[in-house]
């Protein structure tokens, strides 16, 4: 017979919900003391910026085999790290030399690459295995997002070359939404996205405020068509994709709406933070301190692509998805959110040091470019009167 208080009864078997139980104390108690033990360590913002900047000009710098990985990528690193780059001169009018130096290289490069090889081969190839519905046959998301670099450049300071190409960008795009039935251009063939078509008006409205221009009627016609026939019925998200015809094809994606909030700052401020609100609610996550944002809203069809990376089985985290999130809490001043989700890179997108430079090598070069210019965000979406 055992006696009570005995070994025997120290080492009783616990029952599998017990360990379970335990486990999951440990887990949870081991995330809430490394939250605050990583606020520690990682750097300040503005250092975090500067070092990040620095990764970009140095160890992340654009390379032709980067280029032929996924184009669509290179031109998305060039526009964040240019509207970086021009936020950080509008913000420190003493860098703005070194930093348009910067800004200069990366346009150069970019309408180079294009003149070389053509607009199309910015795109991924699909997009060059049938023709585009729109007769002019040009993507909207090469002339949005060079038009935004360009009209983000100028902001900064004048330069007449790259006016004049502005001037031509913002002429191609006009003729896209005109002649779109849902008042909205191709990005490939039959195939339009809320981020390429908000990119482009974005552009204009910067485009107005350095050339005098004025396409508020644009803006407000694809504004009226957005919210008639782009709106997600289950989630009052806007869709990510749609037909020239406006049918929809893909449903609300986090790799998309952050950006379209962002965007839509400069089109229409109100409807801007309803989709932030609604895509934050459907889509970011948080546990103990760190955050993340899944590519789908609960209960739509799970895949992977290209736009999302690699979807963290249970919690559905996407990269894409955390990575434009981080850009949409920083756009709308969501400080927790913010906070929570550059917790989550510092632990799991491999933080790495060369001399001056910090980045993070798990995000890649387009990462790095959004994250900095999350943390530059400011200048070139204040309202000007």
């Amino acid at each position: 017979m055992v006696r009570p208080g005995t070994l025997s009864d120290v080492t009783t078997p616990w029952s599998p919900r017990r360990r379970w139980g335990a486990l999951a104390l440990c887990t949870a108690g081991w995330w809430l003391a490394l939250a605050p033990a990583i606020d520690l360590v990682r750097p300040s913002r503005p250092a975090l910026s500067t070092e990040i900047d620095a990764a970009l000009q140095g160890p992340l710098a654009a390379s032709d085999e980067e280029r032929r990985r996924n184009p669509e990528w290179m031109l998305m690193a060039e526009l964040y790290s240019v509207l970086s780059w021009s936020n950080a001169a509008l913000a420190n009018p003493e860098r703005a030399p070194a930093l348009l130096a910067r800004i200069d290289e990366a346009i150069e490069a970019t309408l180079a690459f294009e003149a070389e090889h053509g607009p199309l081969a910015l795109l991924l190839p699909y997009g060059r295995t049938q023709p585009f519905r729109d007769p002019a046959g040009r993507s909207l998301f090469v002339d949005g997002e060079v038009a935004m670099m360009l009209a983000a450049r100028l902001s900064v300071a004048e330069h007449p070359r790259f006016a004049a190409e502005l001037d031509a960008r913002v002429e191609a795009i006009e003729g896209s939404l005109r002649r779109g039935p849902v008042a909205s251009g191709e990005s490939y063939p039959d195939e339009c996205w809320t981020f390429c078509n908000t990119t482009a008006l974005a552009a204009l409205v910067l485009a107005d405020r350095v050339r005098g221009t004025d396409h508020r009627p644009l803006v407000d016609a694809w504004l009226e068509a957005a919210k008639r026939s782009l709106l997600d019925r289950d989630t009052g998200l806007l869709v990510s994709s749609y037909t020239w015809e406006g049918r929809h094809l893909d449903g609300p994606e986090g790799s998309s709406i952050f950006m379209v909030a962002h965007n839509l700052l400069l089109l229409d401020p109100a409807f801007a933070r309803e989709q932030y609100q609604r895509a934050r609610d459907a889509l970011v996550r948080g546990a103990f301190g760190f955050g993340w944002a899944r590519e789908w809203p609960p209960g739509a069809a799970v895949r992977q692509d290209v736009d999302s990376g690699l979807v963290v089985p249970g919690l559905g985290a996407s990269p894409g998805a955390s990575g434009l999130a981080l850009l949409g809490a920083a756009a709308f001043g969501d400080t927790d959110t913010q906070d929570a989700l550059l917790r989550s890179m510092e632990l799991a997108a491999v933080p790495t040091r060369d001399e001056d430079a910090r980045w993070y090598r798990a995000a890649g070069r387009i990462g790095n470019a959004v994250t900095s210019y999350a943390l530059h965000f400011g200048p070139l979406w204040e309202v000007r009167t």
